[in-house]
């Protein structure tokens, strides 16, 4: 099948969602109906395979996936022959270690003999032995925060994203091991058809995040204020600069990112700017 790229995602879950959301706004169509395994896209050379995260590394080095999306965390863990593809900066997250509410930490040496439950065995391993600390690593599937409230581990080392499962079993966030985003994985061995199809869907991904962090701004402004205002509008290259109806105005319409935008918006509105809209980007093309 030199022809489709076999696309694998999570089959439930924040991440599934966020990776079919960001090939929907790729432009990709496909039909991803509750309790399907596998779909075909109907504009796209490209068929999905839903399956679990901890599986997509391992079906992408055999080639059985052509690529993948996981979290770093799994990437990490799982320690596939992969190749890292891009990071999405989608599903962020961080691995940390908690322990009891009532318990003091004084820092990782605390750590020292202690047992930590863990899905991460390896992530959690690399940690301590960086750090000098030896601990008993106590490898569990599911569930690992009410490992201390049962007597089974001193401490536990999991997935944070807003810390609320923590707090409802008891425990604390102490210390943070490694932060997590959604990662883009493929096949290192791809065919020159297949990495072409993957190429496209690079170029379309870097449209979508390109747009969605930036905004498109009009404003109007008197023709002696030009200067000033377009220093304050970075854009892509220049502002566009048309005449207005009323003479010795003028209306200026800039590509900048949000971030630039509100740390320049009273400063644009000192130099003179007035009636200033600001508009979401679908797409940003270079």
């Amino acid at each position: 099948m030199n022809d489709v790229l076999r696309i694998a995602v999570q089959k439930s879950g924040r991440l599934s969602e966020d990776s079919l959301n960001l090939f929907k706004e790729c432009g990709i169509k496909f039909d991803n109906g509750a309790g399907k395994l596998k779909a075909t896209s109907s504009n796209f050379p490209a068929e999905f395979l839903f399956l679990r995260d901890d599986d997509i590394p391992g079906y992408v080095e055999d080639g059985v996936a052509d690529m993948g999306i996981v979290g770093q965390n799994v990437h990490v863990e799982t320690n596939k022959n992969v190749s890292e593809t891009k990071l999405l900066g989608f599903s962020k997250c961080r691995l940390s270690i908690a322990i009891p509410r009532g318990e003091v930490y004084n820092g990782v040496t605390d750590l020292e003999g202690k047992s930590i439950a863990t899905s991460y065995p390896i992530i959690l391993g690399n940690f301590l032995k960086e750090h000098g600390v030896t601990a008993h690593i106590h490898e569990i599937s599911g569930s690992v925060e009410i490992a201390p409230s049962i007597g089974l581990a001193d401490a536990v080392c999991d997935i944070v994203s807003s810390g609320g499962t923590l707090l409802s079993n008891g425990l604390k966030e102490v210390e943070v091991i490694f932060r997590s985003e959604a990662i883009m994985i493929s096949y290192p061995k791809l065919s020159p058809e297949k990495q072409d199809i993957l190429n496209q869907i690079l170029f379309r991904i870097d449209a979508v995040q390109r747009a969605k962090n930036s905004k498109y701004v009009v404003l109007n402004t008197r023709n002696e204020n030009i200067a000033a205002i377009r220093a304050l509008l970075p854009g892509m290259k220049a502002p566009s600069i048309l005449p207005l109806a009323d003479e010795g105005w003028s209306s200026m319409h800039s590509v900048i990112t949000e971030q630039d935008f509100w740390q320049n918006i009273e400063k644009l509105r000192e130099a003179g700017a007035e009636g200033i809209l600001v508009m979401p980007i679908e797409k940003i093309i270079y």
